[in-house]
């Protein structure tokens, strides 16, 4: 018998004061029974910091969400499409390969990557070459310690607010809160 997900809600609040983005998202996010709670919530701060793009990118007309992820390895982790369908950013969390960042870079406008564990220096001395050509691409590293101080903020049901400056993220609810700020590798 296979395992299931397990859903998580979150009422999440975004003050994006670099982009002028203030917003309210009410998030289901499917915890797939191999994913930590870490790299979960990892992909929700990937979506907080990119959620401005709605309006930047769409002019507020587009649909920002999470996708299969570790359920279906053809699709992102976090992806955020036009009202046309064309998909405009397409996220990935963890240390991907090279051939599905190079199909992504062929899907989306833009592809940005989230790393976080701790061998996620290992991952890209190996791989930053071989992206170097991907023009698209962006590649991001989440401080480790930052990262599994957002595992702790992991509940069934969150209420969570998010803000953005100077490219910084501080997320957090009533309890406690993390400052991550990611540091661009590509």
């Amino acid at each position: 018998m296979a395992l299931k997900s397990t859903i998580f809600k979150a009422q999440l609040a975004i003050a994006d004061i670099d982009h002028g983005y203030y917003a309210d998202h009410s998030l289901t996010l499917a915890r797939h029974p191999s994913e930590t709670d870490e790299r979960m919530m990892v992909r929700l701060a990937a979506l907080a910091l990119n959620a401005h793009k709605l309006q930047t990118e769409c002019g507020g007309d587009g649909t920002l969400a999470f996708g299969a992820g570790l359920s279906n390895p053809d699709e992102p982790d976090v992806w955020l499409r036009d009202f046309t369908g064309a998909t405009r950013l397409w996220i990935e969390v963890g240390q991907p390969e090279e051939k599905p960042l190079v199909r992504a870079c062929g899907k989306s406008d833009q592809v940005l990557v989230y790393c976080f564990h701790h061998a996620a220096e290992v991952w890209w001395r190996g791989i930053e070459a071989k992206l170097a050509r991907l023009r698209n691409l962006g590649v991001y590293r989440i401080p480790a310690a930052g990262s599994q101080e957002l595992a702790q903020l992991a509940q069934r049901s969150m209420q969570l607010q998010a803000t953005i400056q100077e490219g910084a993220l501080t997320l957090g609810d009533e309890r406690a809160s993390v400052h991550l700020e990611p540091l661009r590798w590509q």
